[in-house]
């Protein structure tokens, strides 16, 4: 099972190099196949293979020996790592274990694109997040009446305020930083990314992944302005650090995250 998980994230891993490189570029993902961008021609089944493929070919196009980026390669096994991690929480949950598993899958492999998309563009795809939001809808009605819950519309309905809270919140201090600052804090699509963590984690869940989204970005931050490589006012992607959060609390359970705070100010 975690050699067929790694198989598959890798494999998903591929594609998303395609959605990251096309989407920005408004070009179809599906249409057309695989090719090099230097030469146009179409890349071999055989090499189109995850890590494996690129191993083979020295990191060079067949046909024109273009280099091809080792950030491939890298993905596709960052992939491969992160649907292993999606059987933490599967396997804390065993009557919904297969429930679980699929949905942590799914919540990833949209993760992954809009955390690679936010840090080459500044910018997080409205159609990706929407779709974070839906399936994580999905997701809580399908764990909650899966699960057995007591009371599942009660949890259903905690995960859609969740969602519009994150929304509404992020896009009012997005509105509050610009009137103090003069200049955009935040992106909407950090408003939308919000939005798709409080669908599938819930109010508490929201606020731990932000918690972590803060504390995690603050620090990079800091380092980045502390060596230079950030400028006083140089913007940098906040999406990485919100989707950060959001798996670290998906992974772990808002719960677990809480005792952790708990622990760390003295309480029991």
């Amino acid at each position: 099972m975690l050699l067929v998980l790694a198989l598959f994230g890798a494999c998903i891993g591929s594609f998303t190099n395609v959605v990251v490189w096309r989407l920005p570029r408004q070009e179809s993902p599906i249409w057309p196949g695989s090719h090099c961008p230097s030469c146009g021609h179409p890349v071999r089944w055989h090499d189109n293979v995850p890590v494996l493929g690129w191993l083979l070919l020295r990191g060079r196009c067949r046909d024109c020996t273009a280099a091809i980026s080792a950030r491939y390669p890298i993905v596709e096994a960052f992939s491969g790592f992160l649907w292993l991690s999606a059987l933490i929480p599967a396997l804390r949950s065993s009557n919904t274990l297969l429930i679980t598993l699929l949905m942590g899958l799914v919540l990833v492999s949209l993760l992954l694109p809009l955390v690679l998309i936010d840090l080459d563009h500044l910018w997080l795809p409205e159609p990706i997040c929407r779709a974070g939001v839906i399936s994580g809808v999905l997701a809580t009605a399908l764990l909650a009446w899966g699960g057995g819950s007591e009371r599942p519309e009660s949890v259903l309905l905690n995960h859609l305020i969740a969602s519009a809270a994150g929304l509404l919140v992020m896009e009012g201090l997005s509105a509050l930083a610009e009137q103090l600052l003069g200049q955009p804090a935040l992106g909407l699509g950090d408003a939308k990314l919000a939005a798709m963590a409080g669908a599938w984690l819930g109010l508490g869940g929201l606020g731990i992944s932000m918690a972590l989204a803060v504390f995690s970005g603050a620090a990079v931050g800091t380092l980045g302005r502390w060596t230079g490589r950030l400028g006083p006012r140089q913007p940098f992607p906040f999406g990485p650090f919100i989707a950060f959060g959001i798996w670290m609390t998906w992974l772990m359970g808002a719960p677990w995250w809480w005792q952790r705070w708990l622990a760390l100010m003295g309480g029991t």
